[in-house]
């Protein structure tokens, strides 16, 4: 077997792997002779088929196996002693191809793109500012008075009372289209919150005014791309009789709301509140810490960036701000999205930055455990209720989908080892101040 260097541009690669002849014949007589023992055909004893006979009926497909597996160890070898690390699944292609018949030598064309060597970064030179929020009590009331709200009761309106938006009515109504009932649109006694997005677009604003005992047709148009396809895009109406009209009223912050909640007090339940909000505040504070350290390691480092990292991320990028602008786009069949300099200079920069956290990671010996896949495939499944089983088998048989996953975990690792190792000062402001930092992430 011999590989022979035919380029060597930078990071791009390419090697001649020559397996002659000779070599894949002998290697289809081991890989033959090894199974023999086991093999038994009509008129011969197992472990006693002839060698010839052999050739005849496994030959060609162990010859197959054979040459993929001598490729394969030449191609592990040859990494191996270079130390090359291909950025992307190197490009494979067999000379000759179906011109290539037995006893001619097999050569193959082996392309690719080499990791860069990445610098060594003196992590703890690294100064982070976190920032600090504490959960005063105008932010402890604040929430308190949203679950007081969540918790809301309503009570009737005084008689002839006319309904308004976040109040509640009780209705029967009969959806018609083109004058027939549907099945699915009639209802009695539903309660519903007008402003609450309940029902379809233009249905709850015409109710807002109603009476007590009012009958009122309410006129709308399903989206077109709404569920039951038999009514999507078409006009409709409903024939609704309002039975009541209530207004909201929002519970007591009192000990009988912390027991709605789980805690024995008020007290007891401002606590959990307060909790609540620190664990929110740190998470948004670590968003800004770990963001202020990619920036500070994207100054501090300059290597090659393999080109076709670089390019499918660009594309990668530019798809995904696509989609962002065209919200109603859900499938793939539009035109290809070409990348701009920005989408490109973007690219760059987390290439780089992903490069730098795998070395880091890989030096330190960063490993996602099995727990925290689990943890982190079924925080996904819960995104599909009722079939979380298939969700489950997907991720299983589905390499791509179990590296998607796995990125991410194992990215935080890094940016926490990293952070655990450098000079970290803390700053205290305001839950204001916290929320223009996250915008300001946005910006960037």
């Amino acid at each position: 077997m011999q590989v022979t260097e035919t380029l060597k541009d930078g990071l791009k690669r390419s090697y001649t792997i020559t397996l002659t002849g000779a070599e894949l014949d002998a290697k289809v007589e081991a890989k033959l002779l090894e199974a023999q023992p086991e093999v038994e055909m009509k008129g011969f004893r197992k472990g006693k088929v002839p060698m010839a006979m052999m050739r005849k009926s496994f030959g060609e497909r162990v010859m197959g196996d054979a040459m993929q597996e001598a490729i394969d160890g030449a191609m592990q070898e040859h990494f191996n002693a270079s130390g090359d690390r291909p950025a992307m699944q190197p490009k494979v292609e067999m000379k000759g191809g179906d011109a290539w018949k037995k006893g001619d030598d097999v050569v193959v064309e082996m392309s690719y793109e080499a990791l860069p060597e990445i610098p060594e970064v003196d992590l703890a030179s690294v100064a982070l500012e976190k920032l600090v929020v504490k959960a005063d009590e105008k932010s402890v009331t604040e929430a308190l008075e949203n679950l007081a709200k969540t918790a809301q009761s309503f009570e009737d309106r005084k008689k002839g009372s006319k309904a308004k938006k976040d109040d509640q009515v009780m209705i029967d109504f009969v959806g018609k289209v083109d004058g027939v009932a549907f099945e699915g649109g009639t209802g009695t006694d539903f309660p519903l919150v007008l402003g609450s997005g309940q029902f379809i677009p233009g249905f709850e604003d015409q109710l807002i005014g109603a009476k007590d005992g009012e009958e009122v047709t309410v006129k709308v148009s399903f989206p077109e791309n709404y569920g039951a396809t038999h009514l999507a895009g078409k006009e409709a109406t409903f024939d609704c009789t309002v039975k009541a009209v209530r207004a909201p009223k929002a519970a007591e912050i009192d000990d009988e709301l912390a027991k709605q909640f789980g805690a024995e007090t008020l007290d007891a339940l401002k606590g959990q509140v307060s909790e609540r909000l620190e664990a929110e505040y740190a998470g948004a504070s670590r968003a800004v810490l770990k963001r202020g350290l990619l920036d500070r390691l994207d100054a501090l480092v300059s290597f090659e960036l393999p080109p076709s990292l670089v390019e499918a991320e660009a594309h990668q990028i530019a798809h995904q701000l696509w989609h962002e602008e065209n919200p109603d786009v859900h499938d793939h069949n539009h035109g290809a999205v070409e990348p701009t300099e920005e989408h490109k200079k973007l690219a760059e920069r987390r290439v780089r930055l992903g490069l730098l956290l795998a070395e880091v990671g890989r030096k330190a010996e960063v490993q996602v455990t099995d727990a925290e896949m689990t943890q982190a495939v079924l925080a996904q499944a819960r995104q599909y209720p009722g079939q979380e089983r298939a969700f489950f088998e997907f991720v299983q048989k589905n390499p791509q989908m179990q590296q998607q996953l796995r990125a991410p975990i194992f990215e935080d690792k890094v940016v926490d080892h990293i952070v655990a190792g450098a000079k970290v000062s803390e700053k205290e402001v305001s839950k204001e101040d916290l929320e223009k930092a996250i915008e300001a992430l946005d910006e960037l």
